[in-house]
């Protein structure tokens, strides 16, 4: 054991954040497999509202480690937007998820990065050239080629995987501010409890008694949730986030396999075609982004 956790050690940064991400990516994709599974005999909001139930046990030793200053804050709407745009992000992903091919879901989840980019030039006047504003046109026409939009046969989940990437988008611009303010505690502590208060309501309003075998795969859930954030953190802690950031494709390979094996979704060459488009769009505005800041 000894000489393998050498072996880790002496690769480079970049390489071990690369491995991370790679299997945080596969636990993305179990996660959202699982989401399907349940989903189709529990409401998503119970699904949502049990999850924040685990999230706050396994977050509670910091909240009552810190209980006196945690939730001190002269921000108090800036932390309850964000939470509000992280439940509309997760109950219109999760629905999505639930009533759509994996692959197609995955693929049009990449278009946050474009509605980062955007979203950045309007509340945080960030300037861009003309090669990214193309390189983000270029890109929702390759969540169009996906979604194929059709007034004789909308498809509202569709629609919901692109609110979710527009509102995950959304939540972290919040983020970004609220780490210039407030300390990662109170951050964490605000976001889950604040989710959790707000489920209240509509989760018991919509509750299924769900068996044995439902809840222990909503707990897993929860705990592939927190596992895979944790990776996340570990691999932007060890690599370059340009150099790791395009090895999250990796989600789109893995949706396609679970979603062979386990649910008979065969990919179409529509969401074949767009997620390329879409994968490209992404990368080249992460390098363009990469690039700009580095003339900083």
């Amino acid at each position: 054991m000894q000489k393998q956790i050498q072996r880790w050690h002496a690769l480079p940064g970049n390489a071990r954040g690369s491995l991370i991400i790679l299997l945080a990516s596969m636990i993305s994709v179990l996660m959202s497999s699982l989401i399907k599974h349940v989903g189709q005999t529990i409401p998503v909001i119970e699904i949502l509202f049990i999850r924040q139930l685990l999230v706050l046990l396994i977050i509670s030793p910091v909240i009552f480690r810190n209980l006196g200053t945690v939730f001190k804050t002269n921000i108090y709407g800036t932390h309850f937007l964000r939470g509000s745009l992280s439940i509309i992000a997760m109950y219109t992903g999760f629905s999505a998820v639930v009533n759509m091919p994996l692959a197609e879901v995955t693929a049009i989840s990449f278009a946050r990065i474009l509605f980062t980019t955007i979203l950045a030039i309007i509340f945080l006047k960030e300037v861009i050239g003309i090669r990214r504003w193309t390189s983000i046109f270029i890109g929702f026409i390759g969540v169009l080629i996906i979604i194929r939009p059709d007034p004789d046969n909308f498809n509202i989940f569709a629609m919901m995987a692109i609110v979710s990437a527009l509102f995950v988008s959304g939540g972290q611009i919040v983020l970004r501010k609220l780490s210039q303010i407030d300390k990662p505690s109170t951050i964490l502590a605000f976001h889950s409890v604040s989710i959790t208060l707000v489920l209240v309501i509509p989760a018991y309003l919509q509750w299924v008694m769900p068996n044995l075998h439902e809840l222990i795969f909503i707990l897993m859930i929860g705990s592939l949730m927190s596992a895979m954030q944790w990776l996340f953190i570990q691999a932007l802690k060890v690599g370059e986030a340009a150099a790791i950031a395009p090895m999250e494709y990796s989600r789109l390979i893995y949706a396609g396999i679970i979603g062979f094996i386990f649910f008979a979704e065969i990919p179409t060459v529509w969401t074949l075609s767009g997620a390329c488009i879409i994968v490209a769009s992404t990368l080249y505005t992460m390098h363009r982004n990469t690039v700009k800041a580095s003339q900083k």
